[in-house]
């Protein structure tokens, strides 16, 4: 698995690499063009309120946190036992000890059976990164795609110019 953008992109282009630029940067809309519109179509199969991967984390969690039980401090703050490495959980300073709930922005599962005790809405705890809708902004444009090189109209002042490569200054 790959960690970031470039690494993957650098993996699938591997053979190309060997082109000229031009072709090269041809290669490189294209495969970012495919990638761009399959997202965007996976987007706009969501329904949920958050993204598929949010909504199966917070699922994790729920599951998990059917099998704790908690010790109310007061309205916003819980004590809670999950047999193993207890938690608590300060819902109004959005807190827990675990401190995977300020790590993730998303609920744990001690501050999942908090928020069921207090008959919350888990959405309200999660960070507008994970919602769909931030989802589906970030695939809202497209990528265009280019014409022949052949086909480009290119003004003529830009024509004329003769692109040097830079001057090493020793």
């Amino acid at each position: 698995m790959t960690t970031n953008i470039s690494e993957c992109i650098n993996v699938i282009l591997v053979q190309e690499w060997e082109l000229p630029i031009t072709a090269l940067a041809e290669e490189m809309r294209n495969f970012v063009q495919m990638w761009h519109y399959e997202r965007q179509t996976e987007v706009d199969k969501c329904k949920t309120k958050l993204t598929p991967l949010a909504e199966a984390l917070l699922d994790e969690q729920y599951q998990l946190s059917l099998r704790m039980h908690l010790d109310p401090a007061c309205e916003t703050v819980y004590m809670v036992f999950d047999g193993d490495k207890n938690g608590v959980v300060d819902l109004q300073a959005r807190t827990c000890s675990c401190r995977q709930f300020q790590l993730d922005q998303l609920p744990c599962a001690h501050v999942m059976i908090a928020i069921r005790h207090m008959r919350g809405d888990v959405y309200d705890f999660c960070s507008d990164y994970y919602l769909s809708k931030r989802w589906k902004a970030t695939y809202a444009g497209m990528v265009y795609p280019f014409l022949h090189q052949a086909d480009w109209v290119i003004p003529i002042e830009i024509g004329e110019n003769k692109l040097l490569p830079p001057t090493l200054g020793f």
